[in-house]
C-alpha cells in the first residue's frame, strides 16, 4: 500500500469526481491547484460540460482512458458507489477528500488491491510534500 505522498508523486492523471465550477468550493480550488502544479485533471460531473476549460465526463466509466488516481469530492454516502466504479475501471488508487470517510469504501478498495486514502486533502498533501508534475 503506497502512502498518500507516493500516490501523488506517481500520479499523472487525476479524475476528480464532483469537480465544481464554483470557485468558492474546495471541489474547484483543489483540482485547480493540482492542474496549476502540472497534473492532468479530468473533471467528472454529469451536470456541466466543462470545468477549467476541460471537457467533463459524466461518470468514471466515460473516462477517455486510464487514470492514476480517482479523487472524490462527494458525500461519504456516495463514495461507496464511486469506489465500486473506480474498481471497475481498474484505477490504481482512490482518494476521499477531507471530511469524507467510508469503512465500506475502504474495504472494497483494499480488497480490490487499490491504494486508498480518506479524510485528507490532495492540495495539502501536495504542498506538504512540495510535489509538482512537469512534463
Amino acid at each position: 500500500m503506497r502512502s498518500a505522498q507516493q500516490i501523488l508523486a506517481e500520479a499523472d492523471v487525476i479524475a476528480v469526481v464532483g469537480a465544481s465550477r464554483d470557485p468558492l468550493k474546495p471541489s474547484h480550488s483543489v483540482p485547480l491547484q493540482m492542474l496549476q502544479h502540472g497534473w492532468k485533471i479530468i473533471p467528472v460531473n454529469p451536470f456541466v460540460d466543462e470545468i477549467f476549460g476541460i471537457p467533463t465526463v459524466p461518470t468514471l466509466a466515460d473516462l477517455p482512458g486510464p487514470v492514476d488516481l480517482v479523487n472524490i469530492f462527494r458525500p461519504a454516502a456516495d463514495a461507496l458507489e464511486i469506489v465500486r466504479q473506480a474498481v471497475a475501471i481498474k484505477a490504481p488508487a482512490v482518494w476521499l477528500q477531507t471530511g469524507i470517510v467510508s469503512a465500506e469504501a475502504r474495504r472494497i478498495a483494499t480488497e480490490a488491491g487499490l491504494d486508498y486514502v480518506e479524510d485528507r486533502c490532495l492540495a495539502v498533501e501536495r504542498a506538504v510534500g512540495q510535489l509538482t508534475r512537469r512534463d
